[in-house]
This record gives structure tokens, sequence and C-alpha cells, in this order.
């Protein structure tokens, strides 16, 4: 299996991103940079393109076929595509604070944790769609893993579009986000561009 091994830190600065956006509350040592060259059409396209990929962890191949489904659908093709990443069942652990980072709940997701409508699912791209209930299996709801974790994710708010019980470590995916409440710093209309070419 493929993975990026490129230091977080250094990819958000490369990106010019906060390491919040992935769950990581470490300060980045921004350098000062100067006389950066202005960035051609291009080259801001593929750093947004490159923004999504890193923040929701997914890779070129995978990243493409979600942006060819999102063309297919109805309504603006970015918006789909952000919903259709949103709505990945790694990153919708994440969102309800049963995982630190979306590393952390790819990983939660591939060991077997995750039920979604009380069958195991151990794919971290599998898609959740309104009313799917999401849960920590029976048997890993009594690790200390999880109560670490839920320390930790505590003040972290829940989006308005899922309900989150964190004591039975279950959540409910209430609707479909709407563009609106992904609060992910992309611009989802330079990728649709740099696809569209």
């Amino acid at each position: 299996m493929a993975r990026d091994m490129v230091p977080v830190l250094k990819r958000c600065r490369s990106l010019g991103l906060e390491p919040q956006y992935l769950g990581i509350h470490k300060e980045s040592k921004r350098k000062q940079i100067r006389g950066t060259r202005k960035k051609s059409e291009y080259g801001l396209q593929l750093t947004e393109k490159q923004k999504a990929k890193f923040i929701y962890g997914v890779l070129e191949k995978p990243f493409r076929n979600y942006f060819a489904k999102a063309s297919q659908m109805k309504g603006q093709t970015g918006e789909n595509l952000m919903v259709m990443l949103e709505t990945r069942l790694d990153n919708v652990i994440f969102r309800l604070g049963f995982a630190r980072t979306r590393k952390e709940a790819r990983q939660i997701v591939g060991h077997k944790h995750v039920s979604v409508n009380g069958k195991t699912v151990n794919i971290p791209s599998f898609l959740v769609k309104a009313g799917d209930v999401i849960e920590i299996r029976e048997k890993s709801k009594s690790s200390a893993h999880f109560k670490e974790i839920l320390e930790a994710t505590g003040a972290i708010a829940v989006p308005e579009w899922l309900e989150c019980d964190k004591e039975n470590l279950k959540g409910t995916v209430a609707a479909l986000p709407l563009r609106e409440q992904i609060d992910v710093p992309v611009n989802e209309m330079l990728i649709v561009e740099l696809y569209s070419k």
C-alpha cells in the first residue's frame, strides 16, 4: 500500500496550511520567506488540489476517481467533491472525536474497531450516508486507548451534520454536509479548473 511519508509540519508549511486542520496542535515554526515568486494560475490550482489530498489523506488515483464521480452527480462538481471527501468513514470518525487525527482514524477503521449500522467496516474510504449509525465496536469500547482519545478530543466541537454520543462512542449522520459546514481551507473551484483542462 502506498503511503505519504512526508513530515507533516514540513508539508503544512509548504502548502501554507495550519496543522490544526489535521488535528495536530503543534506550532509550525514559520520561516520568513523572502523573495518568493508569484505563483502561476496552474501553480495555485495544483496547490489547492495538493491541500485537499493532504488534509484528507487521499492519494492521486483515488482523488481523481472522486472527481470523476463528483462530476457525474447533480449539482456543482466542486461541492460534490468536498462532500464526498468529508463523508469518508475515516474523516467521520475524526469529526466525531473518536480519533485525534485523520491518520489515527484511518488506523482505527483499518483495525476493525468500527461498525456502520451494526456491520464491521474496515475500509477507510467507505462513504457514509444520511441516517448511518457509526459506532466503536463493543470489544474496543473498554480499551484505555479510546479513553485517552476522548480526553484529548473532549473540547473539540462536533459538526452540525453529525450527532454524537461520546459516552457510548456512537455517532449518527444526521444529514450530508453542506459546503458551508465543511471548515477546510480549500478552494474547490480551482481543483475543478485544474481537472477540466
